[in-house]
C-alpha cells in the first residue's frame, strides 16, 4: 500500500511549503503512514461468534438431557397462565409491540446522531437473521432430527425458531446496543417480556427461546465480522497531538514496522534533534491471538501462564511498570519518557530512540564471548531485582552501534517474579543462544556470569513447551540442541538427582486419549445395552467361570516369569507378580501397549538396574512377545484351517480380516512419514535389546523361564476367553478362539484408549461372530472375559500399586 501524508490543519511545524510557496506555520507535521482502512474486521467479533456457537451447542446438549424437567416446567407455566388469561394477553400485546418499538426508536436516535451506517448494519443482520431462522426452521421440520425438532417445538405446530425474535436479537447485536447501558436494559427487558408472553401462550418453548436468542447473537456477530466495523483507531496525527500534550515537539512522524504483538510503532523526530520510538496500543488489538493465549492458559500451570485478556489500561500500566522497573534495576533498556491515552480507543508509550539492531540481524560469527557475557550480565541485573523478561529472543535483545547490549520489549515481563519465571528466562536464553553459537559456548558463557547453580536449576525447564513460539519452531529443525544443553550442564555440575518440573497441566495426547476413551466408553455401553448384565453373571456356568478366573490370575504370574527371564539380575517372584497386578491398574489411564512397559521399566530401575538396561530388558520381552504372538497366530490359524471336524472353518471373514491386517501393515510401512515414525519408536525401544538378549542366552534357566512365561501369558488369556465362551454354552474350537483372541489383542494394543477399551471388545465380538457364535452369546462371553481380565484386577491392582509405592518399589 502506498504511503500517504496525513495533515492536521491546526498544527504545522515545517517551515516551507513543499511546492515552494509561502512558508507554513511551525505547527504542521506530516505523518507518513499507510492509508488506514475505513473498516476493520475485529478479532473480538469473530471470537464472540465462535463463543456463541459453543454456548449454543452446549445449551442444545443440556436441553436434550434435561428434556423431562423442561416439559414439567412448561406444564406448570401453562397451568399458571390458564388461571390469569387476561394477564397473558396483555403481556403478549406489550411484548410484541415493545420488541418492535425499541429497535425503531434506537434507529431514529442513531440517525439523528449521524450514525445511520450502524443502523444499516443492524438492518442487514436483521434480514439475515429472519431469513436464516426461517430456513433453519424449515430444515428442522422437514429433516430427520426428530429429537431436536420436538425439543424446540414441544411437538406442536409452532416455529422451531421465532423469526421475529431472531431478527431483533441480530439487529441489537449488530448495532452494538450492549455498549449503551440504558438502551441495553430496555432492549433486553422487552425481549424477556416477549419471550414470557409467547411462552405463556404456548407459542414458544424454553429451549426454542434460548436457541433463538443465541442464533440471533451469532448472526449479529457474523454480520459485524463479515461487513467489518468502522475503523476507530486514531491516526498518526492523533499520536502527534498526544505527544504535544506530553510537552514533546514533534517535527517528523513515520510509521515503522509493527511489533510482534501487532501494535503500531512510529519513529518521531523532535525539534531538538532527538528522536522517539512510540508504541501505540489499539483497543481492538487486545484480543489478537486470544485463542492461542487461552490454550496456553488452560494447558500450562498457573505460575507460568499469562493472563489471556487485559484491558487497554492494564496493558499500558503493565508495560510502563516493567520499563520503569528495568531502568531502576540498572539494565540497559530504552528509557520510557511518557505515556498517554489517545481518546478512548488507544494509548501510547514514548521511548527514547536508540540506534540499535536486533540480535537476529547480527551474523553468528559476530557473536563473540564478550557479547555473550554482556547479554548474561543484563539478564543478571534483572534477576537480582526479581524481574522476568519472558521474551529473551533475537527480537528482544538488541545491539547498539557501540557494541553494547540493549534489552527491549518489556511488555511480556513480570515484576516480583517467582523462582520458576526467573529460571524460565535462563532456560529460554540458554536455548536461543545455543541455536546461534552452539550448546557448549552458550552454557560456558552463562556459567561464567550466572554460576553453575543457576544453570542446574534451569535444566529441568529445558522443555519445548516452556520456550517462546519462535524458539520452539527453531528447535523443530534442530532437535539436538536441548539434549546438548543438558549434557553440557551435567558435565559442568554433576548432580545425582534433578528435580522434575511439570509445566503442563495435560499433554495434547492426553486430551486425545480422553476423547477416544469417551468414544470407547460409548461403544462399551452400547454393547452392554444389548445384554442384561445380571443375566450374564447369573446364567454363566460357574465351573467354566471359575476356570476363566484362574486363567486370568495365571496370566499375571506368567507375566512375572517372563520379566524375570529377560532380566539377568535376580527379581523376587511375588513382588514381580504384584508389579504385573499394578500394571492392570495403570491400564485405566494409559493405552494397553504403554502402561505395562512404563511400570515394568520403573520397577527395574527401582531395583537398581541402570535405566538403559531396564529399558532394554522390557524391550527384549516385548520383542520376543511379538515374535511368539505372530508364531502362535500362524500356528493356530493353520490348525484351524486344517481341522475339518471343527465348526469353525477358515471362513472368508477370517481370511478377509487377516488380509486387512496385512494390508494395513503394508500401507503403514509404505508411507514414508509413518514408516519413519515407527522406525524411530522401535529403534528407541529396541536399541539395546540385542546385547540384553545375548546376556539372557548365556543362562539356560533364564531362557526357559522367559520362554515359558511368554507362552503362558498368551495361553492363559486364550483359555480365559475359551472358558467364557463355554460358560454360556458356545460351540467353538479352542484353536478358533485362539485366532480370534490373538487378532483382537493386536488391534487392542494399537488402540490409543486405556487398555484398548472399546477396540478390544469390538474386535473380539466381531471375531467370535465370524467364527459362528450368535452375536448375543459372543457379546456375553466377551463382556465376562473383559470383566475378569480388565475390570476385576483393577482393585487388587490399585492395592498392589499403593503397596509398591509405599515400599519404594515403584
Amino acid at each position: 500500500m502506498a504511503d500517504i501524508s496525513e495533515r492536521d490543519d491546526t498544527e504545522d511545524l515545517s517551515t516551507e511549503d513543499p511546492a515552494g510557496g509561502e512558508p507554513r506555520s511551525d505547527t504542521d507535521v506530516y505523518v507518513v503512514e499507510p492509508l488506514l482502512p475505513q473498516r476493520l474486521r475485529r478479532p473480538s467479533d469473530l471470537l464472540r461468534f465462535i463463543a456463541t456457537l459453543v454456548v449454543l451447542g452446549a445449551v442444545i446438549l443440556l436441553a436434550l438431557v434435561a428434556k423431562q424437567t423442561l416439559n414439567g416446567l412448561e406444564a406448570d407455566v401453562k397451568e399458571g397462565a390458564d388461571l390469569v388469561p387476561l394477564l397473558s394477553r396483555i403481556a403478549a400485546f406489550l411484548g410484541g409491540a415493545a420488541v418492535l418499538i425499541v429497535p425503531a426508536a434506537f434507529a431514529v436516535e442513531r440517525v439523528f446522531h449521524r450514525d445511520g451506517l450502524r443502523v444499516a448494519e443492524g438492518l442487514i443482520a436483521a434480514i439475515v437473521g429472519m431469513a436464516g431462522s426461517f430456513l433453519l426452521g424449515q430444515w428442522l421440520v422437514s429433516g430427520t432430527l426428530d429429537d431436536l425438532r420436538v425439543l424446540l417445538t414441544g411437538d406442536r405446530m409452532i416455529e422451531p425458531l421465532n423469526t421475529l425474535l431472531t431478527s431483533v436479537v441480530a439487529y441489537a447485536t449488530a448495532v452494538r446496543i450492549s455498549r449503551r447501558p440504558t438502551w441495553r436494559m430496555l432492549m433486553w427487558t422487552t425481549i424477556a417480556l416477549y419471550i414470557l408472553a409467547f411462552f405463556s401462550g404456548r407459542q414458544i418453548t424454553i429451549p426454542s427461546a434460548v436457541v433463538t436468542v443465541l442464533v440471533g447473537m451469532a448472526i449479529g456477530y457474523a454480520t459485524l465480522y463479515g461487513v467489518g466495523s468502522p475503523n476507530t483507531r486514531p491516526p498518526g496525527s492523533a499520536v502527534v497531538a498526544a505527544l504535544r500534550k506530553l510537552s514533546f515537539s514533534p517535527i517528523t512522524a513515520r510509521r515503522i514496522e509493527d511489533d510482534h504483538q501487532g501494535s503500531r510503532r512510529y519513529a518521531i523526530g523532535l525539534e531538538d534533534g532527538t528522536s522517539l520510538d512510540v508504541t501505540v496500543l489499539d483497543r481492538d488489538r487486545q484480543v489478537a491471538g486470544l485463542p492461542y493465549r487461552l490454550w496456553r492458559r488452560i494447558r500450562l500451570n498457573s505460575e507460568t501462564r499469562r493472563r489471556a485478556i487485559r484491558s487497554l489500561r492494564a496493558e499500558l500500566e503493565r508495560e510502563a511498570l516493567m520499563a520503569y522497573a528495568a531502568q531502576a534495576a540498572g539494565a540497559s533498556t530504552p528509557r520510557l519518557l511518557g505515556t498517554s491515552e489517545i481518546g478512548t480507543e488507544a494509548a501510547l508509550l514514548a521511548y527514547e530512540h536508540l540506534d540499535t539492531r536486533p540480535l537476529d540481524d547480527v551474523p553468528d560469527d559476530e557473536i563473540d564471548d564478550d557479547l555473550l557475557a554482556q547479554i548474561w550480565e543484563q539478564v543478571g541485573l534483572l534477576q537480582i531485582q526479581r524481574l522476568a523478561h519472558r521474551r529473551l529472543t533475537g527480537e528482544g535483545i538488541h545491539l547498539d552501534r557501540a557494541g553494547r547490549i540493549v534489552l527491549t520489549d518489556p511488555r511480556s515481563g513480570e515484576i516480583a517474579a517467582g523462582d520458576l519465571l526467573l529460571r524460565l528466562d535462563v532456560a529460554q536464553l540458554l536455548t536461543y543462544l545455543a541455536l546461534r553459537v552452539g550448546p557448549e559456548r552458550s552454557v560456558r558463557a552463562a556459567a561464567a556470569v550466572m554460576g553453575p547453580d543457576a544453570l542446574a536449576a534451569a535444566m529441568p525447564l529445558l522443555q519445548r513447551i516452556a520456550l517462546t513460539r519462535e524458539t520452539r519452531a527453531a528447535l523443530a529443525k534442530n532437535k539436538k540442541v536441548l539434549p546438548g544443553l543438558r549434557e553440557q550442564i551435567v558435565a559442568l555440575k554433576p548432580q545425582g538427582k534433578v528435580e522434575e518440573v511439570r509445566l503442563e497441566r495435560f499433554r495434547p495426547r492426553t486430551l486425545i486419549t480422553i476423547i477416544l476413551s469417551a468414544i470407547a466408553a460409548y461403544i462399551v455401553l452400547s454393547q452392554l445395552s444389548q445384554v442384561d448384565v445380571y443375566t450374564v453373571v447369573t446364567t454363566a456356568n460357574w465351573a467354566w467361570s471359575g476356570v476363566a478366573l484362574v486363567a486370568s490370575f495365571v496370566s499375571f504370574v506368567a507375566a512375572a516369569f517372563m520379566l524375570r527371564g529377560f532380566v539377568p539380575e535376580h527379581l523376587p517372584l511375588w513382588r514381580t507378580v504384584l508389579v504385573q497386578l499394578a500394571s492392570s491398574f495403570v491400564k485405566l489411564v494409559a493405552p494397553a501397549a504403554v502402561g505395562g512397559v512404563a511400570i515394568n521399566t520403573r520397577y527395574l530401575q527401582k531395583r537398581g538396574i541402570r535405566p538403559a538396561s531396564a529399558v532394554a530388558s522390557v524391550g527384549a520381552s516385548q520383542l520376543i512377545m511379538l515374535v511368539f504372538h505372530i508364531a502362535l497366530l500362524l500356528l493356530f490359524a493353520y490348525i484351524t484351517g486344517s481341522n475339518t471336524a471343527t465348526s469353525f472353518t477358515p471362513s472368508r471373514g477370517l481370511v478377509l480380516a487377516l488380509l486387512s491386517v496385512a494390508l494395513l501393515a503394508v500401507v503403514v510401512l509404505g508411507l514414508p512419514p509413518l514408516r519413519r515414525l515407527i522406525n524411530k519408536r522401535l529403534r528407541g525401544l529396541f536399541s539395546n535389546v540385542l546385547p540384553r538378549l545375548l546376556d539372557v542366552l548365556q543362562s539356560p534357566r533364564k531362557m526357559v523361564e522367559a520362554s515359558i512365561g511368554t507362552l503362558m501369558i498368551t495361553i492363559a488369556f486364550v483359555v480365559c476367553l475359551y472358558a467364557c465362551v463355554q460358560a454360556f454354552g458356545g460351540e467353538i474350537s479352542f484353536t478358533a478362539v485362539a485366532v480370534v483372541y490373538l487378532t483382537a489383542n493386536a488391534i487392542g494394543s494399537a488402540a490409543p484408549t486405556p487398555g484398548g477399551l472399546g477396540a478390544v471388545e469390538a474386535a473380539l465380538i466381531l471375531g467370535l461372530t465370524l467364527a459362528g457364535l450368535p452375536r448375543e452369546l459372543a457379546t456375553s462371553a466377551v463382556l465376562l472375559h473383559r470383566l475378569l481380565t480388565f475390570w476385576l484386577p483393577v482393585l487388587p491392582g490399585w492395592a498392589s500399586f499403593t503397596y509398591l509405592q509405599r515400599h519404594e518399589a515403584l
